[in-house]
């Protein structure tokens, strides 16, 4: 494999989805980190956690020797094995560090000895953390959005997804955005939703042209939060608001988060157990919203939604479950929408169907 130097160019290397390999301990790696980054750690958790201790007592010198002590024989051997089957995947990828210090110049240099040059990160974890923060906050402040709204169950993040320049925020906090709204896979931490919005950002700014498009969100997203600098850029951006009839929003719902979150449940546990987690899925989302529901609304949304469930698992029909969607619709998501979007009126472009927003906004691309 032919040399090549350590980088400082962090733009590169995120547009361009330059595979990673973050060798900080696995309790870092959970903390954050960035998209297309593999972790194979220098250090596992105890070793990292004593020679730290180390560290403090006696000094660094005394700390590289213990770290030399802990990661050597068979497990030295271990790590080595695993950054070379990345490198072997990955050839034209990058190792880092914390700071691009000592544990990733010491992960270069084995496996250097191991006969593979191998770069790293000028800077490390710190150095790309700061360029993320740095650039969506210039972006935020200097980025012209548009922001696609609607009424619950009219498809936006479909619609989002066909618009010329698009950012999925849901997408990337891997989470709906109501109390129906998670998914069968866990969200990132904060950290590496705020990571991964950079680089799209990053993304939309320097490969795309245009306006960024974004669908409109309450500041949690699930339990990650937006930059409040974004928010409040978001809430003086124009509106496009996204229509459809009521009989077609019932069939949105009842595909996204019954038939869709069934099928996800099933895949990951199997028939029995997905079903279970399933059903617990529905009735957990409809419970968290029982005191804005009121009492009486509620038993008679968790009644409609327990006869559903019935004969879905019966007969495997999911007919039965548009009566508490469009109950829920009417009478609560609805009214709350209507009376936010009565605030917002001036900053409205454009209304109706999916047609009439992609038609728009691809004819407002090209003006």
């Amino acid at each position: 494999m032919a040399s090549r130097p350590d980088t400082d160019d962090y733009l590169s290397l995120f547009l361009n989805d330059v595979p990673l390999m973050d060798v900080r301990a696995p309790v870092e790696f959970s903390r954050g980190s960035f998209p297309n980054t593999e972790n194979a750690p220098l250090m596992n958790d105890e070793e990292r956690h004593r020679v730290g201790i180390c560290y403090k007592e006696k000094g660094q010198d005394k700390a590289i020797e213990l770290g030399h002590q802990l990661v050597s024989g068979d497990i030295k051997a271990q790590r080595i094995e695993a950054w070379k089957r990345f490198v072997a995947r990955h050839p034209n990828g990058y190792l880092f560090c914390f700071r691009g210090g000592l544990r990733s110049r010491l992960t270069q240099q084995w496996i250097r000895e191991a006969g593979i040059d191998y770069p790293l990160v000028k800077g490390g974890y710190k150095a790309l953390r700061r360029f993320l923060i740095d650039s969506l906050e210039a972006q935020i402040e200097s980025g012209e959005f548009r922001i696609l709204s609607g009424r619950t169950g009219t498809g936006k993040t479909r619609v989002l997804k066909q618009l010329p320049n698009p950012v999925d925020l849901e997408g990337l906090a891997n989470h709906r955005g109501s109390s129906f709204g998670r998914q069968v896979t866990p969200q990132p931490s904060q950290i590496d939703f705020e990571n991964r919005l950079a680089v799209a950002m990053l993304k939309a700014r320097h490969l795309n042209s245009g306006p960024v498009y974004l669908e409109d969100e309450s500041r949690l997203v699930g339990r990650c939060a937006l930059p409040e600098s974004l928010k409040e850029r978001m809430a003086r951006s124009p509106l496009l608001i996204l229509e459809q009839p009521m009989e077609e929003r019932i069939g949105i719902i009842r595909e996204d988060y019954v038939e869709g979150m069934y099928s996800d449940y099933v895949d990951r546990d199997g028939a029995e157990a997905g079903w279970l987690n399933f059903r617990d899925y529905l009735l957990s989302a409809i419970d968290r919203i029982r005191k804005r529901l009121g009492g009486e609304r509620h038993q008679q949304l968790r009644g409609l939604m327990d006869q559903a469930l019935l004969q879905q698992e019966a007969t495997g029909e999911t007919a039965a479950h548009n009566a508490w969607i469009q109950s829920l619709l009417q009478d609560y998501y609805d009214p709350m929408y209507d009376y936010q979007l009565g605030k917002k009126e001036g900053r409205i472009l454009v209304r109706g169907g999916p047609k009439t927003i992609l038609d728009w906004a691809n004819k407002s691309s090209v003006a």
